[in-house]
């Protein structure tokens, strides 16, 4: 089992050997993890936004240590650790959209969810082995891709402004598909690929997502004091708490 998590991994076009550094541009631009995150962290600070908003903004730096250590380390071991915190991510933000952004309660949030997930995870099964192949394994970043979508489209038409920026988010992470089909294809032209462009890109979708959390993401009761503190009765709560 040992030997199975240490197996090392040549994934990616710019590691040609099985040193450390072998992926500078691959491991440094994982810096546009931590600069979103890091960013995502001080405007919940500074808007007052709620724990989870600056819990949000760390789990994108976690992102960051996650893709580093797969990046310098190329094994099974550290490949979990860039899946797991981007799966993590994922899911947990869904969750956000339809009780932060959509206001829903959590039979429906979760009815949804679920619905959402089963179809979309059949949807990623059912993909044949060819197109993975041929996609470089893009495609089990199918559910993201399409939760930014549909999650987005369930905001607007709840009437917030914050499904715009999932929508803002998709476009800028088909962008990032793109570079990391496109690795293993412009190797003899370009030995450092283009997975590096997928990190910066992602980093930016991400900046993107925290920008959402931190202007629209607050828990309602802090969000309605916000927006109008002179509906606090004198003992602090809201009218009809």
């Amino acid at each position: 089992m040992l030997e199975q998590f240490s197996q090392h991994l040549d994934l990616y076009c710019e590691r040609t050997d099985i040193g450390l550094w072998a992926e500078p541009f691959n491991a440094a631009s994982n810096l546009a993890f931590f600069l979103a995150g890091l960013w995502g962290v001080y405007e919940a600070r500074r808007r007052d936004a709620g724990t989870f908003a600056e819990v949000l903004g760390w789990w994108v730096v976690a992102i960051g240590i996650g893709s580093t250590l797969f990046h310098t380390f190329a094994n099974e071991a550290t490949k979990w650790g860039d899946i797991v915190p981007i799966a993590g991510f994922t899911l947990v933000y869904s969750l956000f959209n339809l009780r932060r952004f959509a206001g829903m309660g959590w039979p429906k949030a979760q009815v949804i969810f679920f619905a959402f997930y089963v179809a979309v995870g059949f949807l990623t099964y059912m993909v044949p082995d060819w197109l993975r192949t041929a996609s470089n394994g893009t495609t089990g970043y199918l559910p993201p891709l399409l939760a930014l979508i549909f999650f987005g489209c369930v905001v607007i038409a709840s009437g917030s402004r914050a499904g715009w920026y999932n929508i803002a988010a998709a476009v800028i992470f088909l962008g990032a598909v793109t570079c990391r089909v496109m690795d293993p294809l412009v190797c003899d032209a370009m030995p450092i690929g283009t997975h590096f462009m997928w990190h910066m890109l992602d980093g930016l979708m991400l900046g993107v997502l925290l920008a959402a959390t931190t202007r629209y993401g607050r828990p309602r009761t802090a969000r309605a004091v916000h927006e109008n503190p002179a509906r606090l009765t004198a003992d602090g709560a809201l009218p009809g708490q």
